[in-house]
């Protein structure tokens, strides 16, 4: 289905690059974001600006929804309900946990929507890149019309079964590594700066073996160099922590790590740090 006329709502961190890629793949694409200003830019890059979701959605192929929580895309799918109609695919790529997927699965079934459960694994460089995991579930025939669509944005699709909740799982187990990854990282920086401990010594330590790996080495640096423009901010960081909890709490899963790692991004954006990146989680070591 090359060229299908798709719907972003949600251009913020992600969503944007997703819909510039979308364009540039040679698809029409319409997209809204509730502050209307993040949006305008797109414009540029050939997508059409509206001003609700119900005129974006409106003769769609597809719907694609980025937006921060299962809140929020709930409202702006109820927003779009004018403009929707039966058969209409709907890609949900917004992370919002187990309990919150329940909520759109009823607001597709009473619009008759085919929904596809599609949260992406990826921050801002590979989502401008059009370098982003896409994790999927949902029926068999939607694979094949969405195929393009993923392929716009992502470098991979998994499919992870027929079962909408099914990607959505997988995201949050993928987060929780994402999310301990980043705070090990800031507060190993940490433990050296409180010990006079040259940061630079700890990488070369760990150079090249068992223990190294590239997303240490990004988080490290911004958290050197003080470039905290977010890929991935402590506040959406700390959402996706609670979703995490909240999944583990209901399978009758304790994580202590995840949990204290809440907490954390927590205090680090009652610090003020909460739009930066949440390599800033190493603020956090500190009162």
């Amino acid at each position: 289905m090359s060229g299908s006329r798709i719907a972003v709502l949600g251009t913020g961190i992600m969503g944007a690059p997703m819909a510039r890629n979308l364009c540039r793949a040679g698809h029409e694409v319409r997209v809204w974001n509730r502050t209307h200003s993040r949006a305008e830019p797109l414009a540029a890059d050939g997508a059409t600006v509206t001003g609700s979701p119900a005129e974006a959605v409106e003769g769609a192929d597809v719907v694609l929804t980025m937006l921060h929580d299962a809140a929020a895309t709930l409202a702006a799918m109820r927003a779009a309900t004018p403009g929707l109609a039966e058969g209409m695919l709907w890609a949900q790529s917004s992370t919002v946990g187990t309990a919150g997927l329940d909520d759109l699965v009823v607001l597709a079934a009473e619009e008759g929507l085919t929904l596809v459960d599609a949260p992406v694994l990826g921050t801002k460089q590979p989502a401008e890149a059009g370098q982003l995991t896409v994790l999927a579930a949902g029926p068999r025939p939607a694979r094949d019309p969405l195929a393009p669509v993923f392929s716009a944005i992502g470098s991979r699709t998994l499919w992870v079964g027929e079962e909408v909740g099914a990607a959505s799982r997988l995201k949050l187990v993928c987060n929780s590594w994402v999310l301990a990854v980043t705070h090990g990282t800031a507060e190993a920086l940490a433990l050296a700066k409180g010990l006079g401990v040259d940061p630079q010594g700890f990488l070369d330590a760990v150079e090249g073996g068992a223990l190294d790996l590239p997303y240490l080495r990004v988080k490290a640096a911004a958290i050197r160099s003080g470039e905290l423009a977010p890929s991935f901010a402590v506040d959406t960081a700390e959402k996706d922590a609670r979703l995490i909890l909240a999944a583990a709490e209901s399978a009758g899963v304790r994580l202590d790590l995840a949990e204290a790692g809440a907490d954390r991004f927590h205090r680090a954006s009652r610090q003020g740090h909460g739009g930066e990146d949440m390599a800033a989680s190493y603020f956090a070591s500190w009162d």
